[in-house]
């Protein structure tokens, strides 16, 4: 394969690699970044400004104090090579050795910084050198002059530093070549000394700005976490929160702000809570009400229309006994029947509306006879568990809300669950009322219901909210209905 087919396949590679993982390592580092809280975040921007612009200070000016010295240790060779050459001029030419031996230790012991000195006559023979042990034979070709030259400096790297070898010709040549090595050694010294100098200023910056950092974020994150109390507070319903500004800044005027919402949310509670007083109020008149005229109503159709009707019936069996013409008997007959029936459902209308042994006996015996009544009245077999009603009776308000919360339970399974089963638990524990009536019908969907606007749900669930209580409804087509209802004592 040629390699004109191979940078596809490796980009087509690195792309199916390294392009979703660069966007899940930033999101990563958002993430990262965003849990951190602003006073780690202040603090370490400072103390991340403050080092770096401490280690560029520092690399900085190490640089550029390197070149400046060691420019300066290359001209100091050059100006001590000179110098040598031409103080060592006219002991060369008396063939003095003694005294250019004694002006290459002068030159020695007056520069520190020179590492070695030696002579060496055109021929390449050394005359005179500063090595006491022996003169190194590798020095002499690691640098040269050309007689018309005025200098010619080299850098030589050995184990310990680097050393500037400046040769200069003496007596344009005709003399011989002068040769001085000086060691950088001080010069690194020097740069070390600086940086060290530099890194302690720098971590005293950093102690002094980690200081300023956590003085700025007390100033700046404490308004703030104030705020994020007063928040959390408002959360949990205590809408008469007000935070103090601190300064007139932009955290101050969200002080400001922040005060302002509590006041309005607290005028807006307030009110919402003098309408739902007043609806509850209105409410519970409108409920009264209803109660009173169907316990009205039930009393004159068992009273008046009742004993109307059982007078009636009377007349008719005393008709029928004085009746001397045997064919009118039957249809006699067929009139008290119908006023019969007329009377029970009269009798079982009236018991519906109010019945008179919800306010005589209370709540668990009027649940024990609507449901025998029911039982008897509709394809559905009720089982009916009351706890904790035997030795004290409900409140009245409880009892007939509850009452009619199972009554209109039971008559929307009978109307619309076909159901074959139900149940209905009421128990009374830990100051509590709690009813459960379910049925394994066919179920509903509830946001239909909720967007239809059925009264009956609606109805049940004001008369439990009415009282402080709750009202729920599981339920999903095909898998039956339960109704959860707890009421307060």
């Amino acid at each position: 394969m040629s390699l004109l087919t191979k940078p596809p396949v490796t980009r087509k590679r690195f792309s199916g690699i390294s392009t979703p993982f660069f966007p899940w390592l930033a999101a990563r580092l958002w993430h990262f970044i965003g849990a951190v809280s602003v006073r780690t975040k202040i603090l370490g921007i400072v103390l991340g400004l403050v080092l770096l612009l401490g280690i560029v200070t520092t690399l900085e000016v190490r640089a550029m104090s390197q070149r400046a010295l060691t420019q300066r240790l290359a001209e100091q060779s050059v100006s001590v090579a000179r110098d040598v050459a031409a103080r060592a001029t006219d002991l060369i030419l008396i063939n003095d050795l003694y005294a250019l031996h004694q002006l290459l230790e002068e030159t020695r012991r007056n520069n520190p910084d020179v590492r070695y000195v030696f002579v060496i006559d055109p021929d390449g023979a050394v005359l005179a050198h500063t090595f006491g042990s022996g003169f190194p034979a590798e020095l002499l070709a690691a640098n040269a002059a050309p007689v018309d030259a005025h200098h010619h400096t080299v850098a030589l790297v050995t184990d310990e530093s680097t050393v500037w070898d400046t040769a200069v010709p003496i007596f344009n040549g005709q003399a011989g070549l002068a040769r001085v090595g000086l060691s950088a050694a001080s010069v690194q010294a020097t740069v070390r000394t600086l940086t060290g100098q530099m890194l302690l200023t720098t971590v005293m910056v950093s102690a002094v700005g980690i200081a300023a950092a956590v003085l700025l974020t007390w100033i700046v994150t404490r308004p703030i976490l104030e705020l994020k109390t007063a928040a959390e507070a408002v959360g949990q319903g205590d809408l008469q929160q007000q935070v103090r500004p601190w300064a007139d800044d932009e955290i101050g005027d969200l002080a400001i702000a922040f005060n302002t919402m509590t006041t309005d949310l607290a005028r807006a509670e307030q009110e919402r809570a003098e309408r739902e007083h007043l609806r509850a109020q209105l409410l519970e008149k409108v409920i009264a009400a209803q109660e009173e005229e169907r316990r009205r109503i039930a009393r004159e159709l068992h009273d008046e229309t009742g004993q109307a009707l059982t007078s009636l019936m009377v007349r008719l069996q005393m008709m029928n006994q004085q009746c001397p013409l045997p064919e009118l008997k039957p249809q006699m007959e067929d009139l008290r029947d119908g006023l019969a029936e007329t009377l029970d459902n009269i009798h079982k209308l009236s018991m519906e509306l109010r019945p008179s042994v919800l306010d005589d006996l209370g709540l668990q015996a009027a649940l024990q006879r609507y449901v025998q009544d029911y039982n008897r009245r509709y394809p559905v077999q009720v089982d009916l568990l009351v706890v904790g009603l035997e030795e004290e009776r409900l409140p009245p308000p409880v009892e007939t809300a509850v009452y009619r919360i199972v009554q209109e339970s039971l008559t929307n399974i009978a109307r619309h669950a076909h159901a074959a089963n139900g149940s209905v638990l009421v128990e009374r524990r830990h100051g509590r009322v709690r009813v459960i009536v379910e049925d394994d019908g066919i179920g509903f969907d509830p946001q239909q219901v909720a967007r239809n606007g059925r009264l009956g749900v609606y109805g049940m669930k004001e008369r439990a909210e009415l009282l402080g209580g709750t009202l729920t409804i599981e339920t999903e087509p095909g898998q039956g209905t339960s109704v959860f209802v707890e009421v307060p004592l």
